[in-house]
């Protein structure tokens, strides 16, 4: 990724050859009389990072500072540049004697040395001092309000006390840690990605890195959880709703794409569980940015009665290379291969038990009889699904030549349901609908309420269903996002 806060101009260097070194080097040991031989033939600057008086014989500039070989991008030293009116046209890496002779325009240079060798890593691109760097010389500063913690306070409990999370220990977000995540997108930090409900704030690249910082991500999630942002913000999801509602329903978060395992997302054993660093902290990266940015704490806007484990964070990717259909995005309307994130509201997972099941149809009828009692089975058309199946079973649906379309159709049918089962009294339970769907037959799910997804471990003939919350223009609709860079 390039990096997020754009560097400045860099400021002019003086015209000829330019080098810069460290005596924490051995090839800048090397090349030191090399470098007074080129003295003595064009005009030489040199820039030493950590000992002005080296090389000895040269009158080096002190770059200890790192300002200059920051502002050019120097990676790797010895590094020499060729300048004309105080603009770079030429660089050299390392040791190599025919580019040193093509950059200077001398020949037969240092005939009694090795022909080449390799630099060492700049100290501007240093771990210990690259943020830092980012922080003091870069044009675009952090613009949030900066906290000040007491030297005897504990940085996670300041974070506790300032209710910035949500119930877990967070990453205190120290601006070396931000500007770090930041790295991981090419959207500049001052871009608004969505206005937040419910207190309607915009929310910039900036803060939804904090946040990110926070949940635990590393700066290559960062992508994934903008597109999250994004795609809970929209009318169609209705995040405000999903938060205000009393049933126990959080966003959930697919992840499809080469993104996947570029990221090294779970797909597989435990997939809808703990123990993989990105599933865990995405979602958990849009929870907070909700809460942090949004103002939608539990016990205020959040009015769910019970609300579910999952609510800390609930995302999972695809097992796309195992699966007998298309990726879940190309239902949205995405080419397969394409870097998508799929947001449904949902409830946690419940298992669908069927260890016998060999034919599709008598597998096909254990999953609509699980989803049947969805909820409960006096509803029907008011709640979609996401069906998760795993390996064991999918292998049931590819054997017979099922594709993901005739699953949902037959699961439709089978949820078929006669309203003599659905009006209230009915098997003896007052929930209901009215006496006039008696004479009906109702569907369960709207015609595109069913989604289907294959993920799981290799092992285990479980299945399960995530549950949604409701549909139509009170409710929230699922939606797919392409993850950007």
């Amino acid at each position: 990724m390039s990096p997020a806060a754009p560097r400045p101009d860099p400021p002019p260097l003086p015209s000829g050859v330019v080098a810069f070194v460290k005596r924490d080097c051995p090839t800048c040991e090397l090349v030191a009389p090399i470098l007074i031989e080129l003295a003595e033939h064009v005009p030489l600057t040199v820039y030493s990072q950590d000992d002005p008086s080296f090389p000895p014989g040269l009158t080096a500039v002190d770059d200890t500072a790192l300002e200059v070989s920051w502002h050019h991008e120097i990676e790797a030293v010895p590094t020499l540049l060729r300048v004309e009116s105080g603009r770079e046209v030429d660089r050299a890496v390392g040791w190599h004697r025919g580019e040193w002779e093509a950059l200077t325009g001398i020949g037969g240079l240092a005939p009694g040395f090795p022909e080449s060798r390799p630099g060492c890593g700049s100290r501007s691109v240093d771990p210990v001092h690259a943020a830092e760097l980012a922080i003091r010389f870069s044009d675009s500063k952090l613009h949030s309000r900066r906290v000040e913690v007491a030297t005897l306070e504990d940085e996670i409990e300041a974070c506790f006390d300032r209710g910035w999370s949500d119930g877990l220990p967070v990453v205190p977000p120290t601006e070396e840690r931000v500007i770090a995540m930041l790295e991981g997108t090419d959207r500049p930090p001052d871009e608004i990605v969505a206005v937040v409900p419910p207190d309607l704030v915009p929310c910039t690249v900036e803060k939804v890195a904090i946040n990110a910082v926070m949940a635990g991500c590393r700066p290559e999630y960062l992508p994934v959880v903008l597109a999250a942002v994004e795609a809970a913000c929209t009318d169609a999801f209705n995040i405000h709703g999903l938060l205000a509602t009393t049933m126990s329903a959080g966003p959930v978060l697919v992840v499809n794409g080469p993104i996947r395992r570029r990221i090294g997302m779970n797909s597989g054993k435990n997939v809808l569980g703990q123990g993989n660093r990105a599933n865990s902290t995405i979602g958990r990266a849009l929870q907070l940015v909700i809460r942090n940015v949004g103002g939608g704490r539990p016990g205020e806007v959040d009015r769910a009665t019970l609300g579910n484990p999952g609510k800390v964070g609930f995302c999972f990717a695809e097992d796309e290379e195992g699966s007998p259909w298309p990726p879940l995005s190309t239902a949205f309307g995405f080419e397969a291969g394409t870097d998508t994130l799929t947001l449904f509201p949902g409830e946690g997972p419940r298992t669908i038990f069927d260890q016998l099941s060999r034919e599709p149809e008598s597998l096909a009828r254990s999953f609509a009889a699980s989803l049947r009692t969805m909820y409960t089975p006096k509803v029907v058309m008011g709640f979609d699904v996401l069906v998760v199946v795993s390996p064991e079973h999918a292998r049931v649906f590819r054997e017979a030549g099922w594709s993901r379309e005739d699953l949902r159709a037959k699961l439709h049918e089978l949820t078929l349901i006669p309203g003599e089962e659905l009006v209230r009294g009915a098997l003896g339970i007052a929930e209901g609908l009215p006496e006039s769907v008696r004479e009906m037959s109702l569907p369960k799910f709207r015609p595109d309420g069913i989604h289907i997804v294959h993920a799981g471990g290799g092992a285990g003939l479980f299945s399960a269903i995530i549950a949604g919350w409701a549909t139509g223009e009170m409710g929230s609709q699922t939606v797919a996002r392409e993850i950007r860079p």
